[in-house]
């Protein structure tokens, strides 16, 4: 309805101007077409007049007037006035409205969505976490925002790929694997001193136990030669970073190349199909894992690094090779490759950034947790080295997520294994608690997460209340079949005249704007946009089902409302399955 809106507003203009009324190069401008606050100014308004009377050198309200005058009629409008300071309030006609519940029953799932395709190609990158333990619960959030961006550009005509960056080649997994290697050591009998700085949790025993089982004692060694003349740790009165790195090193030369990379894939393909499971428990899927390594080896990196040259932005300083991302608005000059010939992981930064352009996507969005604000610069800076355009490169951040517990906060630990996973939260509070708690607020808020309120069953609780209106509609159905009435959705179309109540009124409104709520939801990566329509749906409902008799009026009426029951319930599931959430028949 805004597009057509839209069109006749356009209409209007152009009319103006091809009759002399206003001036030929008078430009078009960015104006909205919007819900109004209060159904006694319409249901949508424009601001054309007000952004145009200036360039035309008119009244906002006789431009207003002019505009209206030479609106193209239309079926699907009942009333144009003139609000305020030069507002053009639109009312639908009655048609219009009740005309949604034939829609939606035409449409059904596709309710509410563009035609696929119809719309750029993007690649939304999201969790990405580090395969070197479980998720934990700041990932969960990571993945609900990005699964239900995904899907709202899905849905809204986009063609999407769903991206998850594998970091396989960085130190924390060096890290990782030195901390299976020592476990290992345990297992066989060998006790070594276990590294402050390594990975502490009870999984990196599992990994260890797995390995000894498929490679027996092969990677076994000696205590000592695996501590002489190391670096003490930090308990030990040194640097717990400087002691680690030293301990992958030993790994390294006591297991030569192949022995260490069997315990390097131990801790990779261990936690990455740890992490795939939980994934799809969590009902959260990728259609594509991208390694890191394959920068390297599809020769990503050494292209983008190629291209920055060739563009004159990089320049050498003590033998390293620098990339003036200053020249680009980035706070400091990075570095690509250093000293010692080895890339850095800006480097791998600039290769992913190529690929994602190379393999053929218009767009590139970013989904990382808040600690990583300085790659939004860094970024962007680095796609104009590389000639790609900024404008297509989108960088959503994700706040941190608090559990409260009794109305007492929940501690976690990443490195000392103490942290709460994702897992254990979806055996807490279930994955549709968990996926639309997560995406209530907007990504870039702080989240506090009420384990008990999540849990609870009541209106209090947001979810449970959306889910119930559909379950109650549900039931509904069944006490029709129970009492032997007859229901057709021909009926209902027919009698769709009938719903004149302020209740009815109301939530056909709600049904007529789901599109929209889509469409802005896609377009500012917001979840919450969807969500809070879902729990004014649901509202709507509640308040029709409470005010109106249905089973009990005559059987017109009985026939309309039904109809419009139906529709709400198909309504809701459709919103609901964006944001991954289940719609229960019983509750």
């Amino acid at each position: 309805m805004k597009e057509h809106l839209r069109e006749l507003v356009a209409q209007s203009l152009l009319d103006l101007r091809r009759h002399g009324r206003l001036a030929q190069d008078l430009a078009m401008p960015d104006f909205v077409i919007e819900r109004t606050k209060s159904r006694e100014h319409g249901d949508y308004a424009t601001n054309i007049a007000l952004l145009l009377a200036k360039p035309a050198g008119m009244k906002p309200r006789e431009l207003a007037d002019l505009l209206v005058a030479t609106l193209p009629t239309s079926q699907h409008v009942e009333k144009v006035s003139i609000a305020g300071p030069g507002f053009i309030n639109f009312t639908l006609a009655r048609g219009c409205r009740l005309g949604t519940v034939r829609r939606v029953f035409e449409l059904g799932k596709d309710y509410g969505r563009q035609p696929a395709g119809s719309r750029e190609s993007v690649t939304v990158e999201f969790v990405s976490a580090n395969p070197n333990g479980p998720l934990h619960v700041g990932h969960g959030r990571g993945a609900a925002y990005g699964a239900s961006v995904a899907a709202l550009l899905d849905a809204a005509g986009h063609k999407v790929q769903r991206e998850y960056y594998v970091n396989d080649a960085g130190r924390q997994m060096d890290i990782l694997a030195v901390s299976v290697w020592l476990r290992y050591q345990e297992l066989g009998g060998v006790n070594v001193r276990f590294p402050d700085n390594g990975y502490k949790g009870e999984y990196v025993v599992d990994i260890a136990r797995a390995l000894r089982a498929k490679a027996g004692d092969s990677l076994r060694r000696g205590a000592i030669e695996i501590t002489d003349g190391l670096p003490a740790d930090e308990g030990q009165g040194g640097d717990k970073e400087t002691h680690v790195d030293a301990l992958i090193a030993r790994a390294k030369q006591l297991l030569g190349e192949s022995g260490y990379r069997s315990v390097f894939e131990a801790g990779l393909n261990w936690c990455l199909a740890d992490i795939r499971d939980d994934l799809a428990g969590f009902g959260v899927h990728h259609d594509n894992f991208f390694s890191e390594r394959s920068l390297m080896t599809d020769g990503y990196v050494d292209r983008a690094i190629a291209t920055l040259q060739a563009n004159g932005h990089l320049y050498e300083q003590e033998g390293a090779l620098w990339f003036r991302a200053t020249d680009f608005g980035d706070d400091k000059d990075r570095v690509v490759r250093r000293e010692n010939g080895v890339t850095t992981y800006f480097a791998s930064d600039l290769g992913y950034l190529l690929s994602k352009f190379e393999r053929g996507f218009e767009r590139a969005i970013y989904i990382f947790g808040a600690d990583h604000h300085g790659y939004i610069a860094r970024l962007k800076a680095a796609a104009k080295g590389l000639g790609l355009d900024p404008s297509r490169i989108d960088v959503e951040l994700v706040q941190f997520a608090i559990l409260f517990r009794g109305g007492e906060r929940v501690q976690m630990s990443t490195r000392a294994g103490s942290f709460v996973t994702l897992r254990e939260l979806r055996e807490e509070v279930g994955t549709d608690a968990a996926r639309f708690f997560y995406v209530m607020r907007g990504n870039d808020q702080h989240l506090d997460f009420d384990l008990d309120l999540a849990k609870s069953h009541s209106k209090d609780n947001p979810v449970y209340y959306v889910q119930y209106a559909h379950a109650r509609i549900c039931r509904l159905f069944r006490t029709l079949a129970e009492k032997q009435l007859s229901y057709h959705r021909s009926a209902a179309e027919a009698a769709r005249q009938r719903l004149v109540e302020p209740k009815e009124l109301d939530l056909l409104d709600e049904l007529m704007r789901f599109p929209e709520a889509i469409e802005a939801a896609a377009e500012k990566r917001a979840p919450q946009v969807l969500v809070n329509y879902l729990r004014e749906t649901a509202a709507a409902l509640h308040a029709f089902y409470d005010d109106q008799p249905i089973l009990s009026a005559e059987e017109d009426v009985r026939n309309a409302r039904l109809g419009l029951a139906k529709a709400t319930q198909q309504v809701l599931a459709n919103g609901l399955a964006l944001l991954g959430v289940s719609a229960p028949e019983t509750m």
